[in-house]
């Protein structure tokens, strides 16, 4: 095995939550490794563009008044901001953006790389290595040896990933990047407890095959709205969005193939985030409902890939064929990315303290969709979270905790951890 470096503290993935974590930890005077399956990933969107929106979009200005960036970077690479549920109360207004995904992930990587004390590698991390109850490091494919006081890990949905689509079963992470296949097993082996956790993501259409006339248009709003308190206030509104519904047949379609989707034949073992409902859960639990509402969104500026949001679901190629061209719009549509579903490892988040921190072993720190949570606004809350601790740790000062009473992000971190 052959040393390679030492740091005070190495973040494992560098999704919402590592990019925090690695940042807020090389911000407070830790000399940071981030590391990252591949470097085009840092960042990535792999679902929805967008953030923000009821709930998030108090996420995104809570890490922004504590010094995180997904706030500056999403303001940086909107491409159309709407404050939502103007018809109701101001307490449930919701700033949400629709951002340019490869934008988005371009400026965040650029200013990874380019933090003090923060180096960013593109490493396949097999194993933890741990000596008498305490983190020392991790070790790579290659053989290398990374050591460092405190690790945080920040790895998504990479953990023995396995993506479904009808009955079709494969090893990967989202987009088609690898999965990490070792590191699970070194935890387990290291008495950190896993449990089979499953999220998916809707298809990717071609904008030159929808008929936009069909579907009602939904602009930006005409204010100049920012989620950070250092963003300048000006027009960001260069796209809009459409809004469309499915019907009855729609529903006909994918009542006629539950059979076929991995879910209801018994290829799913993971359970899923209780608000990110696939397409035919929405069916099955809402039969009286005649229709469910459907955004076609951007996904940028330079591409033609536009998201159907509201439409998750990992049924086979040819159904989803069927039921999107049953939908005002998308009559003619042709699929550019396929929809499916994820399976993978997370920790059992009771295992972990209010500041993110393994209990059973000193200077382990874990955050994101690695938890069991769903969403970029929550796994950058958590990462944040866990970075500052982590460097709180090496730096030997207190934890860094918020309550119900202070926070919606002591709010999601008492929810996880109790």
């Amino acid at each position: 095995m052959y040393e390679v470096a030492s740091y005070d503290v190495i973040v494992i993935g560098a999704g919402h939550a590592g990019c925090e974590a690695g940042l807020a930890a090389a911000r407070l005077g830790a000399r940071t490794l981030l590391c990252t399956i591949s470097l085009e990933n840092i960042a990535m969107m792999p679902c929805n563009p967008a953030i923000g929106g009821p709930g998030k979009s108090q996420l995104v200005r809570e890490l922004d008044a504590l010094g995180g960036q997904m706030g500056i970077v999403a303001d940086e690479t909107a491409i159309q901001m709407r404050m939502l549920n103007r018809g109701k109360g101001p307490a449930v207004h919701a700033l949400r953006a629709q951002n340019d995904k490869n934008a988005y992930h371009r400026r965040m990587k650029q200013i990874v790389e380019n933090e003090p004390r923060l180096d960013v590698k593109q490493l396949m991390v097999t194993d933890l290595l741990v000596e008498d109850g305490r983190v020392t490091g991790i070790k790579t494919e290659l053989d290398e040896a990374y050591r460092a006081k405190a690790v945080v890990l920040a790895t998504g949905t990479y953990l023995q990933g396995e993506i479904l689509i009808g009955t079709h079963k494969y090893s990967g992470g989202p987009n088609g990047y690898r999965a990490s296949l070792k590191l699970a097993d070194s935890l387990r082996a290291h008495g950190v407890e896993l449990r089979r956790f499953k999220t998916g993501t809707p298809s990717r259409v071609d904008l030159r095959t929808l008929s936009l006339e069909c579907m009602e248009r939904q602009d930006g709003d005409k204010d100049f709205h920012t989620f950070s308190f250092l963003s300048e206030r000006k027009d960001r509104n260069a796209t809009c969005c459409w809004l469309t519904y499915t019907n009855a047949e729609t529903h006909a379609i994918i009542r006629a193939n539950l059979e076929r989707a991995p879910l209801y034949a018994g290829l799913v073992h993971g359970v899923g985030a209780r608000y990110c409902p696939s397409i035919e859960d929405k069916v099955v639990r809402f039969a009286d409902k005649e229709r469910h509402q459907l955004f076609i969104e951007p996904e940028g500026l330079e591409t033609n890939e536009m998201y159907v949001q509201g439409m998750s679901t990992s049924l086979p190629m040819d159904v989803q064929y069927a039921f999107l061209r049953t939908i005002p719009g998308l009559e003619h549509v042709e699929i550019m990315r396929p929809a499916y579903a994820i399976e993978y490892e997370c920790l059992d988040p009771l295992q972990l303290t209010a500041g993110l921190r393994y209990k059973k072993c000193d200077g382990l720190f874990s955050a994101g969709q690695a938890n069991g949570t769903s969403g970029y606004e929550e796994a950058a809350a958590q990462g944040f979270i866990a970075g500052v601790n982590a460097a709180h740790y090496v730096l030997g000062k207190e934890p860094f905790t918020l309550t119900r009473a202070q926070a919606y992000i002591g709010t999601l971190i008492d929810d996880l951890v109790t």
